[in-house]
């Protein structure tokens, strides 16, 4: 049972930080990433459908993206939805691909950026401490119904709370990653 508890936990805060990685390769950097397209919605024959399922995304270079279109048809509304993008960004039609240069960022927005992807870390860890605001009530339940002892209990809030110690360093070690990143010239 306490095995259990703390099983979950961890699972659910490698969750979080899954998340948070999910949603730090979408925020755009200088260089060009395939990752900064994917929540990209195309019109695609009368119903929303993710970028990736119509298109490949490749970087062709560090400042450009070029995505092929699967089918000819569709290349209008690829254009279209990149623009419609809240990203700033200037597709042009090549033929049957799509090359999305990346205009360089400035320092204003660079910072603007930053302050992004804190507020992306900062809801991680509030999502962490969830878990094991979660967790520790588990383990005080267990305890409840005389299925662990206290020392069990207060034995498993500490491991608990290594757990949420750990995932936040990581979380931060991402901040200071993605923020060199932005900074970057």
């Amino acid at each position: 049972m306490l095995a259990d508890v703390k099983q979950d936990a961890e699972k659910r805060m490698q969750g979080a930080l899954d998340s948070l990685d999910k949603r730090l390769a979408k925020i755009r950097t200088g260089r060009a990433q395939p990752g900064l397209l994917d929540g990209i919605m195309v019109e695609y024959y009368g119903s929303p459908t993710p970028l990736r399922q119509v298109a490949q995304v490749n970087v062709e270079d560090a400042r450009t993206l070029k995505i092929s279109v699967f089918d000819r048809n569709a290349i209008k509304d690829v254009e279209r939805a990149i623009q419609k993008s809240d990203l700033g960004l200037n597709p042009v039609v090549a033929g049957t691909e799509i090359r999305v240069p990346l205009p360089p960022l400035t320092e204003e927005r660079r910072k603007e950026l930053v302050k992004i992807v804190k507020g992306e870390v900062e809801q991680c860890k509030v999502e962490v401490r969830n878990v094991r605001r979660d967790a520790n009530a588990a383990l005080k339940d267990l305890q409840k119904k005389k299925e662990i002892s206290e020392d069990e209990e207060r034995g498993g809030e500490e491991q608990v709370q290594k757990l949420t110690d750990a995932t936040i360093k990581k979380a931060d070690e991402f901040f200071a990653a993605k923020q060199k990143e932005l900074m970057e010239v």
